[in-house]
């Protein structure tokens, strides 16, 4: 995970063509041609060892006798000279490569380690290279140049690229960047999605995905991109791969493209189906203001066009604004009487560009709406020129005047008259479209964006804390299965295992014979009316497909006499099957219940993901159902719920009361928890869960084991909440203090913290004097990437109040970091910003950090004489006399590698 040098890639100031060619449709002669084409103001140099000459210009023999070296290296070779010609390059002093050529196979493992010493980054091979119209780069063998604009555009194909450039031309779109990954044997999504995050020339990242590799890395860049610019991807396979067979209902129901909807939720990408969604997203993303809400109005000069644009918002599942009373009083006094007095309004067809002003003016101003959608069908009464640069003086007054302003997304009807309005619309910054259709679906992307963004913002409210665990009596009961040579649970077994993580279960006796049978369930029957036996089977994992379940027994005898009919009914059907007797547990009546699922498997891209849904025996046939990457909290539990066609049901309805939703959430939770910690657990199917207003109990599970020495799992996609750095310190005049990694639930101490902290420490920490802290800031500092940043917060054990953070932010590579430390302003000279900062040492220590560094200013005397006593060496940088930056290298760590 690192950006190093990417920047000699992405923005050279000189360029190398090795493999330059005067061959008539040779790669080598289509990249030089493009390279001088394209406007580039750096040098140019060419290397072929068999020419002196190329196209009438000088052409050296080898990479060694280049002068300088070149920041980027293009390199279409033949696939055996690649590897020596990559050494060469980085003994040079290049850092940075498009490796054009194709058909590598071993030789790509040569070529990294060729790399590796010199840290040279590569891009390909086997792609069609790198283009970026802002500085006049085409280093690729493309048919045609890309318009200059401000789109990053990331394709994992090659082919695809040459399309997109023709298509965006024919609509004048254009790009900072286009970039074709080709193998990915070193730079991928993950590091474009780094540098593009914070590259300045680019407002939105567009990716064409076919398939992640290296997940988490994946998904730590994603959200950090997703948090500071539009990304939106369009992955496709959608319906390629289908249901594998496994054991679980879950791992049934968890196709490949459902964990990359899952992924790319998470990471606050949004996901398009089609290429024309993808520029369409990017066009409204970049432009619109950002929602506050997800009610439309909409205006427009022909009542069909409104009234179709309407049923399209509904039929996405849109909101349709109703409009304020008073605003209705408003339009009233502005329009003719024959307008339609509702939402679409409807301004008729001979209607002026004052008309639209008037009716605009009042539509920004409606309380109940959060989007306007202004329509224009072609008339002669008004050109629709006119009526548009109303519309944009109305837009323009409106983001001069109000904060924030409300988004306009504009639809100028018809061909050609629509052209010119199109392009002034597009001039000032505003959405347009071509069709109703297209602008719903902009509106919509830009709800599906919005909610994204409010996800990756939105807190928790369930603390850790609270759920206690016996993970020991879970671990004990998986190394027994293991040891016994089995790899699958029964019920029973399955049911201890989630007891130990405090799930709810309907309790349930082993019997080995029909007769224990009878005895057992005699004994259930003196606790409940009725009982329930089911075969325990470890080859039968859907035991009422095969007659395995018997319900509602309400004597002894009757319970004895299904267990003799079950057993000569299996052994008839499934005769090999091994049969280790039967479960007996009470029968659960609950008439208000909903049967639901709860269960795990591991995705072979993003490993563990958790799956939610509507349950029962067709469960597959009913197909609802979510997944989400764990970890979970609570919030995002509640989303994963909120996702499926079931959880109206559990909101209640006619008669039935609502079910107790927090308890299916804690569930899911306390699943979440239980697969982190036990590496074992390879596939888990809780089902059905009933669930209904006095909470939860699992009827049946089955969990699925591996042995973790032997057969690995996949690590986590997302890395989980770092439980074990917690420790309890005692600090004299202040008391026992927890010291432990940030929580997302922690934002709400966050504001009596900053109450207590002076306006001379704010500045002496943040560079700034501000007091206020929006929540959008208090969110970035809580909920964290811990695979890229950490950050230790003091809590007094008795109060629970914040008393002092530190924190570390990593480098994408994870070698480098910087840090700060802030402490109460009432608890200074306690040594509490030493335990903070020894804290964060010993972190960085045990990452394999190499550096950290942090600025610190002049006049936080307490801070750099800490630092100084912590052995961090102090340096004066030139351009800032105010400000030292403190660095400190750990003793005996060794850099994690900078390449993969």
């Amino acid at each position: 995970m690192t950006i190093r040098n990417l920047t000699h890639l992405m923005a050279p100031k000189s360029v190398a063509l090795i493999g330059a060619s005067s061959k008539p449709g040779s790669v080598g002669l289509t990249v030089m041609r493009n390279l001088s084409a394209a406007g580039f103001a750096g040098d140019i140099t060419l290397v072929n060892p068999n020419h002196s000459e190329v196209d009438g210009r000088h052409c050296y023999g080898s990479v060694n006798d280049l002068g300088e070296p070149p920041d980027l290296a293009v390199v279409a070779a033949p696939p055996a000279a690649v590897p020596g010609i990559i050494a060469d390059l980085g003994r040079k002093g290049t850092r940075a490569a498009v490796v054009l050529t194709a058909g590598l196979g071993p030789r790509s493992k040569e070529m990294l380690e060729a790399a590796r010493p010199n840290c040279l980054r590569i891009l390909g091979p086997n792609c069609i290279g790198l283009m970026a119209p802002q500085i006049g780069l085409n280093a690729s063998f493309a048919h045609r140049a890309p318009l200059a604009g401000d789109l990053a555009f990331v394709s994992q194909s090659g082919a695809l690229i040459t399309a997109i450039i023709d298509w965006a031309a024919a609509r004048e779109i254009g790009f900072s960047h286009v970039v074709s990954l080709g193998e990915m044997a070193d730079i991928d999504l993950g590091d474009m999605l780094d540098y593009l995050a914070t590259e300045r020339s680019s407002r939105a990242i567009l990716l064409y995905v076919e398939a992640v590799t290296h997940a988490p890395k994946f998904l730590s860049a994603a959200r950090r991109a997703a948090r500071l610019k539009p990304v939106v991807v369009v992955k496709s396979g959608r319906h390629s791969g289908g249901a594998r067979a496994a054991l679980s209902h879950t791992g049934a129901l968890a196709g490949s493209d459902a964990a990359y909807d899952a992924a790319f939720r998470r990471s606050g990408l949004l996901r398009v189906k089609t290429l024309d969604e993808l520029f369409a997203a990017a066009e409204i993303l970049a432009h619109a203001p950002k929602l506050d809400g997800e009610r439309l109005a909409i205006l427009t000069n022909g009542g069909g066009a409104g009234v179709l644009a309407a049923d399209e918002l509904q039929d996405a599942e849109g909101v349709l604004a109703k409009l304020d009373i008073k605003t209705t009083a408003a339009l009233n006094k502005v329009l003719p009487p024959t307008w339609s007095h509702g939402n679409p309004v409807d301004i008729i067809g001979d209607a002026t560009p004052k008309r639209y002003t008037d009716a605009l003016h009042e539509l920004l101003q409606d309380p109940q709406s959060d989007a306007v959608l202004v329509l224009h069908c072609p008339t002669a009464i008004t050109p629709a020129r006119d009526a548009a640069t109303a519309v944009i003086d109305e837009i323009n007054l409106n983001r001069r005047d109000s904060s924030p302003p409300k988004p306009v997304i504009t639809c100028w009807l018809g061909e050609p008259v629509a052209r010119e309005p199109r392009e002034l619309f597009t001039a000032n910054n505003i959405p347009t479209f071509a069709t109703t259709s297209e602008a719903v679906t902009g509106f919509m992307q830009l709800v599906d964006y919005a909610r994204a963004q409010t996800e990756l913002m939105q807190t928790p409210t369930v603390a850790a804390e609270e759920r206690s665990y016996q993970p020991e009596d879970a671990a004990e009961e998986i190394q027994r299965i293991l040891g016994a040579g089995r790899t699958v649970a029964s019920a029973l077994e399955t049911k201890t295992i989630l007891a130990a993580y405090g799930i709810p279960t309907n309790k349930a006796t082993l019997a080995k014979t029909p007769a224990e049978v009878r005895t057992i369930a005699s004994d259930v029957l003196k606790q409940a009316q009725a009982c329930v036996i089911k075969i325990a089977s470890p080859d039968i994992s859907h035991k009422s497909d095969v007659g395995g379940v018997h319900l509602g027994l309400e004597s002894a005898v009757s319970a004895e006499q299904a267990a003799v009919e079950m057993l000569a009914h299996i052994k008839t059907k499934l005769p090999d099957a091994r049969i280790d007797g039967f479960t007996i547990e009470p029968m659960i009546s609950r008439p208000n219940a909903l049967e639901i699922i709860v269960g795990m498997n591991v995705d072979e891209t993003f490993g563990p993901m958790m799956l939610f849904g509507a349950g029962g025996v067709a469960v597959e046939v009913i197909n609802d159902s979510a997944l989400a990457l764990p970890p979970l909290d609570n919030l995002l539990a509640r989303q994963m719920i909120a996702e499926t066609r079931i959880s109206r049901l559990l909101a209640g309805y006619r008669d039935r009361p609502a079910s107790d939703i927090n308890a299916v959430a804690d569930v899911l939770v306390r699943v979440s928890d239980l697969i982190i910690r036990h590496l074992e657990i390879r596939e888990l199917d809780i089902n059905p869960l009933l669930v209904d207003e006095n909470g939860v109990i699992a009827i049946d599970a089955r969990l699925k084991l591996a042995d973790e020495r032997i057969s690995p799992r996949h690590e986590l996609a997302i890395r989980p909440y770092p439980s074990g750095l917690q420790k309890t310190i005692t600090i004299d005049g202040i008391g026992e203090i927890t010291l432990r990694a940030v929580r997302p639930d922690d934002e709400p101490r966050y504001g009596p913290f900053f109450a207590r902290i002076s306006p001379d420490d704010i500045r002496l920490r943040f560079f700034t004097g501000r007091s206020a802290f929006p929540h959008s800031f208090l969110a970035t500092l809580t909920q964290i990437d811990y695979a890229r940043e950490m950050a230790f917060v003091a809590i007094k054990k008795d109060s629970g109040d914040l008393l002092g953070v530190s924190r570390l932010i990593l480098e994408p590579d994870r070698t480098r970091g910087e840090f700060g430390v802030l402490v109460r302003s009432d608890l200074h000279s306690h040594g509490l910003g030493r335990h903070l900062m020894n804290a964060l040492m010993s972190y960085a220590r045990s990452e394999g950090v190499t550096e950290l560094f942090g600025l610190v200013h002049i006049e936080n005397r307490q801070m750099l004489t800490m630092a100084d006593e912590l052995g961090f060496k102090l340096h004066t940088i030139p351009d800032d006399p105010s400000v030292r930056e403190v660095v400190w290298h750990p003793q005996g760590v060794t850099a994690r590698a900078n390449l993969s």
